[in-house]
């Protein structure tokens, strides 16, 4: 039994040691600030979100560049074979010599002047979709950012709970050092020693537990954030005594409403699909072009014989087309677009319910947090009182070894759950930021 406990001893302190001295690294205190000024600089998760902004403005351009007009040239180089002609009844067939080299040169200019709004719509869908674009990386940058603060609070709440199981064992390996010193009087049972010496090995043990766990948190934390990866972050302590808002659930919803970037984007798909109902529209409208042309041909083939020259003419106009088919083929597409406008205005009051649910839940959790905080303050005040009481009693005497563990773990507990309570109300602050599109 004794080489038992005696080899878990060994086994936990190295592997406490072990993790120690990886953590004994390149420690830096970082405000959650700090961090996220990092992750926007450095993070590869935000980076295909930047990309498709820029990709949306180059998209912006090429609506616009559309305005411009179209200058066609071509030019063609042939060998034209000898003809023959025939009577209407394909006798009397004569040939008909043709200058062999052809040529051909032209320009065509098209300037469009109306166009039902196809263009100007065009331009204002790529506008709305850059738009949508920028909501989509805020959306992914409040993403990263409360993920980001959800693993730095972790790193707090666990390193404070490190040092309330040190403190805890500290204090156990002194009451064993106690107990062991009556027990060479023989006013103590080897058998209350031995449940001491295993309350000692479950904390020791927790602290490896603990360390492991830092050790995790801190790795999602740096790379995340693209920090270095040899980084032990330190979280600023300062974070639990800020002065935090106290103002109603009202200004909260209104907050949301205005900021958050699910709502921004569920907006913008109503406004793209009221503009792909007007580019249907636009097919049903004529398009009005000026246009200009030159052209140089050669041989003259109209003539019998040809002519051995060269033909050039050039013209200014303007040209109305209209698709008569568009009366008929587009109704469905029509029908398609409004069906799928009044989705997007669906999924926009879904997405607005959405955010007044999560709302009320995080500001309920938020004051929940206020009160967890005063219950567990009362409760550390009572177990530290408790556990001063039974460890008076139990040196008189006058209570079990059993009445003294569960003083010990009742203060360690209460101890852990008040560290959990302090950190919860940053953390359900945090979400409400999240949640309105403020954090």
């Amino acid at each position: 039994m004794n080489n038992h406990r005696l080899l878990t001893g060994l086994v936990a302190i190295s592997l406490l040691s072990a993790t120690v001295r990886a953590y004994g690294q390149n420690e830096r205190i970082v405000s959650l600030e700090e961090i996220f000024e990092t992750a926007e600089a450095n993070s590869v998760r935000l980076r295909p979100s930047f990309t498709a902004e820029h990709e949306a403005l180059q998209e912006i351009s090429v609506a616009k560049s559309q305005l411009l007009p179209d200058i066609e040239a071509n030019l063609s180089l042939s060998y034209i074979g000898d003809g023959f002609t025939t009577k209407r009844n394909f006798s009397d067939s004569q040939k008909a010599p043709i200058p062999h080299f052809g040529n051909g040169l032209g320009i065509n200019i098209t300037q469009p002047v109306y166009t039902g709004g196809a263009l100007t719509t065009g331009i204002k869908m790529a506008e709305l979709k850059s738009t949508a674009a920028r909501y989509a990386t805020e959306l992914q940058r409040d993403n990263m950012r409360f993920s980001l603060t959800g693993f730095y609070l972790d790193i707090y709440k666990y390193s404070n709970l490190r040092r309330v199981v040190e403190n805890n064992l500290a204090q156990a390996r002194k009451v064993l050092a106690e107990m062991q010193a009556r027990y060479e009087q023989g006013v103590v049972l080897r058998n209350d020693i031995t449940r001491y010496e295993l309350l000692i090995s479950n904390l020791e043990l927790q602290l490896v537990k603990i360390d492991n766990t830092l050790n995790i948190l801190n790795h999602n934390l740096v790379v995340t954030a693209g920090i270095d990866e040899n980084t032990r972050v330190l979280p600023d302590t300062t974070i639990l005594n800020r002065s935090l808002p106290s103002y109603g659930k009202s200004q909260w919803q209104r907050d949301a409403y205005d900021n958050s970037p699910a709502l921004k984007l569920a907006r913008s798909g109503v406004d793209m699909s009221r503009k792909a109902e007007d580019l249907v529209k636009s097919e049903r409208l004529p398009k009005v072009g000026l246009q200009a042309a030159w052209t140089i041909d050669g041989p003259i083939l109209v003539e019998v014989p040809p002519i051995n020259r060269n033909l050039s003419y050039w013209y200014v106009g303007v040209g109305v087309s209209y698709n008569l088919a568009s009366l008929y083929k587009s109704n469905k597409a029509l029908a398609k677009s409004r069906t799928a406008t009044q989705k997007s205005i669906e999924q926009l009051e879904a997405t607005r319910g959405d955010i007044d649910l999560a709302v009320n839940a995080d500001y309920v959790k938020y004051l929940e947090a206020y009160e967890e905080l005063k219950t567990q303050e009362k409760s550390v005040e009572l177990a530290d009182r408790n556990y001063r009481t039974i460890s008076t009693r139990y040196s008189a005497d006058m209570a079990l070894i059993t009445d003294l563990l569960d003083a010990v773990n009742s203060k360690l507990d209460a101890e852990q759950q008040l560290v959990n309570a302090r950190i919860n109300i940053i953390y359900y602050y945090y979400k409400l930021l999240f949640t309105t599109g403020k954090i």
